[in-house]
């Protein structure tokens, strides 16, 4: 079953080109005229990435992006934006939003389905170490077992995590590694390795995956 891309864009004649290129290509092409528009798309299609525009009527990009992330089950969903502003400033919105890739306008459409296969790989590394941990875990137990935590034990993980692991760890569910972490938050590939092996020790977990999900179970990240 071919992957599905969602285009989210208000110009159609952009939508056009990336959509037929896209289905040239191998790919089911969804899209949408705009971030309300492209978000319920979401929620009814389960796309396994999205390409959408910033500048939009009704809801803008980094909005949207916003609002995917909201929802556990789209959190590891691969997000590329798309505009003609190329500020440095605007890229950060767009990392903060939780975007993967800002690919500034204009852009080759070989080059974003290079973006757009690089990011399909990761994220289906990342899902089948997630799924593989998934079914580790309930190998060791078919009910509750000594990993299961109180509410109030997990409110105090919480309060004894660090600004700086919350934010690694939240970068962590987007499926970023140790220099795409280090280079979003100005820190050495090292030393971001030195907040996960701490978020992996407080959390008691073996590995990123693991990491990952129980950080999405216990709703330790925003």
């Amino acid at each position: 079953m071919p992957f599905k891309i969602l285009v989210v864009d208000d110009d159609l004649g952009t939508r056009l080109s990336i959509s037929d290129y896209l289905e040239l290509s191998g790919y089911k092409v969804l899209t949408a005229n705009d971030g309300q528009e492209g978000l319920l798309m979401v929620k009814k299609h389960h796309p396994d990435l999205i390409v959408t525009d910033i500048i939009m009527p009704q809801m803008n990009g980094y909005e949207l992006v916003r609002r995917v992330r909201q929802k556990p089950k789209f959190r590891l969903l691969p997000v590329i934006l798309l505009t003609a502003r190329t500020q440095t400033q605007e890229r950060i919105l767009g990392y903060q939003s939780g975007c993967d890739l800002y690919l500034p306008k204009p852009f080759e459409l070989e080059e974003l389905a290079a973006a757009i296969g690089n990011l399909l790989e990761r994220s289906r590394i990342i899902q089948s170490e997630y799924q593989l941990s998934l079914q580790e875990n309930l190998k060791k137990s078919d009910s509750h077992d000594e990993t299961d935590l109180s509410d109030d034990k997990i409110t105090k993980l919480y309060e004894s995590l660090t600004t700086r692991e919350h934010e690694v760890l939240e970068l962590l569910t987007h499926g970023l590694s140790n220099a795409e972490i280090g280079d979003r938050l100005h820190l050495s590939p090292r030393t971001v390795e030195k907040y996960v092996s701490s978020l992996l020790r407080k959390t008691n977990t073996s590995n990123r995956a693991e990491l990952v999900r129980f950080a999405m179970e216990h709703n330790l990240v925003d």
